[in-house]
């Protein structure tokens, strides 16, 4: 490959890097995306939920064409003790309408027909090229060294969108390795199923889809969750917990996603499926605290690769998107004046925390290290949440009156009012 000189070089071609790229190149300037999968969505993994507003902010109508699998009609939570759980959600079909809501996707395709659209638009995607090393001039970012012979590319811009293992961040300094209490480890199974199967068994209508997020103890009190989606023919199901969480309990986590699958009312949900893909993915969870920086001389850092992930709220691909988004704008404005310094690419990060993208990260910033420091949420009140329903709904001849006051004895065994309401309150300042 000869040197080449572009405007903008995005690494990566997942939602963050792919939304840069589109944008850029809608604007008229000359993209490369270096992405060092067979094909953009080859090594993507998530969970499989993605959000329409993101979406049509990029491209319009997107529901059109895409490749989706379901739109999401229920999402609903489980907080689960033994074989009981404790339900909460919320079903509304409109959320089938155009434009939906939002819906499951399998990456492999939708991150394909993804790049497809920046292609469209004008970007030069090359694929099986890793990129290795920026390149740097007089303190600025000039381009980047890649894996290929001859393979050095250069450009005004280079915007980093390489996922969580950031090969580029970290040779460049940017930050260190990730602490184990900065990333969550997910795994995360296909599980084919007949349509008609899928829709019979959760109870929707061809094209509509559901969520159901579990906590407590199917992840054995440790801060995380697992999940099962569905797609138009398969189940995606997974589990994800902090690593310095598995570090210290010894657990294996496909130990913790059979025995995930394994729970009756799961069980129940996966009768009959078979699994066809299994994969994992660290997910960054430090948020703002363990942020490189955003943006330098002659670059900006996006998605994955900056720590952009609310877990509380299991969005991250939105945020990679708005994130992408803004980077390929302030690209633009950069190229127009003719600035690829911090004086104009700060930009990037003033509009970031106009978004909701710093918003959110800022509001929840102490959440997880809160839960991490306070695992009973996780175990204890399940499994009071647990009794507390038994007892009221079990009719045994004794008044209401009765099972309130058993409730609030068995409780006060366990915990003390006054501590269960120092717990609550302590979540409340940490979310606010």
């Amino acid at each position: 490959m000869a040197e080449e000189k572009f405007d903008v070089i995005v690494v990566g071609a997942g939602p963050a890097g792919t939304a840069a790229a589109l944008t850029a190149a809608k604007a008229g300037l000359d993209v490369v995306v270096v992405e060092r999968g067979d094909y953009p969505g080859a090594k993507n993994v998530m969970g499989g939920v993605l959000y329409a507003d993101m979406m049509s902010s990029l491209i319009p109508e997107f529901w059109k064409n895409a490749p989706l699998e379901r739109r999401i009609i229920e999402q609903r939570y489980f907080l689960v003790h033994g074989e009981s759980a404790v339900s909460i959600g919320y079903r509304n079909p409109q959320y089938a309408n155009d434009p939906p809501n939002n819906f499951t996707v399998l990456r492999a395709k939708f991150d394909k027909w993804f790049a497809e659209q920046a292609e469209a638009a004008g970007a030069f995607i090359i694929t099986e090229t890793v990129a290795r090393e920026l390149i740097r001039e007089n303190g600025k970012v000039i381009g980047i060294r890649t894996d290929r012979e001859e393979g050095d590319l250069y450009a005004d811009v280079v915007i980093i969108a390489d996922g969580v293992n950031s090969l580029l961040a970290k040779q460049a300094g940017f930050h260190p390795e990730w602490k184990p209490d900065q990333v969550a480890l997910a795994v995360k199974e296909i599980i084919a199923l007949p349509k008609e199967v899928i829709e019979d068994r959760f109870n929707i209508e061809s094209g509509q889809g559901v969520t159901y997020e579990f906590f407590g103890q199917v992840t054995n009190g440790m801060v995380g969750n697992a999940f099962v989606y569905t797609n138009n023919e398969s189940l995606s199901v997974g589990l994800g917990v902090m690593l310095a969480d598995l570090v210290k309990s010894g657990l294996h986590p496909y130990d913790l996603l059979d025995e995930f699958k394994s729970h009756p009312m799961v069980a129940a949900l996966l009768k009959g499926g078979e699994t066809k893909e299994y994969m994992a993915h660290l997910i960054p969870e430090g948020g703002v605290d363990a942020m490189p920086p955003l943006y330098g001389n002659g670059f900006m850092i996006c998605g994955d690769a900056a720590q952009m992930v609310n877990a509380l709220t299991r969005e991250g691909s939105n945020m990679a998107m708005e994130s992408g988004r803004i980077a390929g704008e302030v690209a633009k404005l950069a190229k127009d004046r003719n600035d690829f310094s911090v004086n104009t690419l700060s930009e990037y990060q003033r509009r970031l925390e106009k978004s909701f993208v710093l918003q959110d990260l800022h509001q929840f910033r102490n959440t997880t290290k809160y839960l991490e420091h306070n695992q009973h949420f996780l175990s204890l009140y399940p499994e009071l949440a647990d009794m507390a329903l038994h007892e009221f709904f079990l009719v045994d001849g004794a008044s209401k009156r009765e099972k309130i006051r058993r409730i609030m004895d068995r409780v006060k065994q366990k915990r003390s009012l006054w501590r269960i309401g120092r717990d609550f309150y302590g979540l409340y300042k940490n979310m606010k």
